[in-house]
């Protein structure tokens, strides 16, 4: 840390010198321009960029499979908006992992493609997106997910089940651009500020939207259980399980109510409601299991999984009731 003294020149105009060192790192001059970015009783300095798209490089050399979609997510994750990916001759193969992991991002597009390097670039205004939005919409696509794998699992319906299995994909590409939107602020204020929204709500949009991921991956988990499913279950377990989902789901929505609650006081009572919940959630678990203490061993197992999983996605909802009641509490 550096201190300087704050001097007023003109009579009216305060001034403070910037350190040596930090200006040289970053090309700052006489005659360079700079940008404030006030934050609270902050303010944040950064150079002026004339290159507004962020460029990265990455070297594919060896990479296949997963080990190559990851690393092409883990750039998008990271905020370039245009990805060269090189190294030697790029085989069919891995052209072939590219063009997967960017139909699996959105905004990505495959921008040059020659022998030895691909280059991708996000087509996304980054000042048109909102952390807000995308939140909402995991919201909807989670809940509706988890609903549709219980009915499945009560009509023994595997086409249902296969489509909650595919809208998976959706719920994490949604995950990614938050993630991408919310290290965005991280990393500049000019895209908290592009926004409209400080930096410690988009963390807590962003844990929140974790959790949202998760619910839908018990929903997937769910619908995959159900495929394995092939001679009816019993109407009272099912009607057991129909009736805890619904308790899962009150959690989870009176939470994103609090989160998104622009009262305190609101936000403070809905977040408490859905933590009460959880706990009442606990007893009707308990409940389901001496049913399942009637059945065959295989299926008492299966269906405990089920309805573990419907348990988690309560407590997921408890999770975001948390951040919501942090995000109402007062700041220092």
């Amino acid at each position: 840390m550096e201190t300087r003294k704050v001097q007023v020149t003109g009579g009216s105009t305060y001034t403070v010198s910037i350190p040596k060192s930090w200006a040289t790192e970053n090309d700052v001059g006489a005659g360079s321009e700079v940008e404030f970015y006030p934050d609270g009783d902050s303010l944040f300095l950064t150079p002026r960029s004339e290159e507004e798209r962020t460029r990265g490089t990455l070297d594919i050399a060896g990479l296949t499979g997963q080990d190559l979609t990851r690393a092409v997510t883990t750039m998008y994750v990271s905020g370039f908006d245009v990805i060269e990916l090189a190294g030697g001759e790029i085989t069919t193969e891995q052209r072939s992992t590219i063009r997967e992991a960017v139909q699996s991002l959105v905004g990505l597009e495959v921008l040059e493609e020659t022998r030895d390097r691909v280059v991708v670039r996000d087509l996304l205004d980054s000042s048109e997106l909102s952390i807000h939005n995308a939140v909402t919409r995991m919201r909807l696509i989670s809940l509706s997910m988890l609903e549709d794998a219980i009915t499945a699992l009560s009509e023994l319906d595997h086409d249902l089940a296969r489509d909650v299995i595919d809208r998976d994909d959706d719920l994490d590409r949604l995950w990614l651009v938050v993630s991408r939107i919310f290290r965005a602020t991280l990393r500049t204020p000019k895209a908290a500020e592009e926004l409209g929204l400080p930096r410690e709500e988009c963390f807590d949009y962003h844990s929140s939207a974790r959790q949202l991921e998760r619910v839908g991956d018990h929903a997937t988990k769910i619908a995959h259980l159900t495929l394995n499913i092939e001679e009816p279950l019993p109407e009272e377990v099912i009607d057991a399980i129909d009736d805890l989902h619904g308790d899962a789901v009150e959690v989870v929505d009176t939470a994103m109510d609090a989160l998104f609650a622009e009262d305190n006081d609101e936000a403070t009572r809905l977040a408490n409601e859905a933590r009460t919940g959880v706990r009442a959630i606990d007893e009707r678990v308990r409940a389901i299991d001496e049913l399942l203490r009637g059945l065959d061993p295989t299926r008492a197992q299966l269906l405990g999984l089920v309805v573990d999983s419907v348990l988690r996605s309560a407590d997921y909802g408890g999770n975001v009731a948390e951040t919501a009641l942090q995000k109402a509490a007062p700041t220092p």
